[in-house]
């Protein structure tokens, strides 16, 4: 009877922990990681939040990302902004919220989308409807390839550039906070 019950708690353990090294799986991280960048000015704060794809020896504009079609503007979700207060952005003043932020690619101009909806999963749900504003910038070429896709915030006093780098191409959005009023 002691033999019996030895061998029932040995197989009962076992059991135990092989569901538990089931659990214990590690998470691989995403080929696509999360980033985020941010800068404020006085008492503005602006917080950008996106996934950096990776070029990985692919053609990145034109066939990984195609021109004239609505981007995430990175992988996995939709970047996504947060400004705390308005401010200028290419020229239009934006309330301060949380928006969504997709391009339309092209080889000479880049459509610039900042969208009312969030929590997106790419662009596959993008409504048009919900487009706060839409305006265009110019594409520049750079020296050197970015492997990945990079944000930075250039900051001089109450003024910044929003810059998209992937690849060769460099995408620079102006951005004016506004002076707090006393």
């Amino acid at each position: 009877m002691v033999q019996t019950t030895y061998r029932f708690l040995i197989l009962l353990f076992l059991i135990a922990s092989s569901i538990g090294a089931e659990a214990q799986q590690a998470v691989k991280p995403r080929l696509s990681p999360a980033a985020i960048v941010s800068v404020r000015y006085k008492d503005t704060y602006l917080k950008l939040t996106y996934s950096q794809p990776h070029k990985r020896g692919r053609e990145v504009f034109g066939k990984l990302v195609p021109y004239n079609e609505v981007w995430r503007t990175g992988a996995n979700e939709a970047t996504e902004f947060t400004l705390t207060k308005e401010a200028y952005i290419g020229g239009n003043l934006i309330p301060a919220g949380t928006y969504s932020l997709f391009t339309i690619p092209n080889p000479e101009k880049w459509t610039i989308i900042i969208n009312k909806e969030n929590g997106l999963w790419g662009s596959y749900n993008y409504n048009q409807k919900l487009d706060l504003l839409r305006f265009d910038v110019p594409v520049a070429e750079i020296p050197i390839a970015y492997e990945a896709f990079t944000i930075m915030l250039d900051q001089r006093n109450n003024l910044a550039d929003l810059l998209l780098f992937w690849d060769k191409t460099k995408i620079s959005i102006p951005i004016q906070f506004i002076e707090p009023k006393l």
